[in-house]
């Protein structure tokens, strides 16, 4: 309880704001295991006051992009006028721009790739094969 009750001031304070470290950050910053964690942070979903979002993390409730990584990654593409041949940002990269796991941008990334959209270099850097459509394209 203390965890979740030290979590609420700092969102009530404003010193979050949007998502919430991630579960590994919380565990190493309050040196406590994944299940405490996990507690903490159910107690203030059930109170509503953050909400989770499958593969992207821990949000305070009512704030942030909740679309698919995939999709924000895609329109990132697109609003940096992406080229075919550009090199495609590193999965350290993506982590610290939206604020997500490794997991999960190698989730987005594995998708992207599928679709054709990136593919592994020849400097073993991913690279922009080919640009999304904006209808229906990511």
């Amino acid at each position: 309880m203390q965890i979740s009750e030290s979590l609420r001031q700092k969102i009530e304070k404003g010193k979050i704001s949007e998502g919430l470290p991630s579960e590994a950050e919380l565990m190493r910053t309050y040196g406590v295991g994944r299940t405490t964690i996990g507690r903490a942070l159910k107690a203030l979903k059930v109170d509503g006051v953050i909400e989770s979002v499958q593969g992207a993390g821990w949000y305070v409730a009512g704030t942030g992009d909740r679309r698919p990584l995939v999709e924000r990654v895609t329109d990132l593409l697109r609003a940096e006028g992406a080229e075919v041949g550009d090199t495609f940002p590193s999965e350290s990269e993506l982590c610290a721009r939206f604020g997500v796991s490794r997991t999960a941008v190698r989730t987005a990334i594995a998708q992207l790739e599928g679709k054709g959209f990136i593919e592994m270099g020849p400097s073993r850097r991913r690279q922009v094969r080919a640009l999304p459509t904006r209808a229906g394209g990511s």
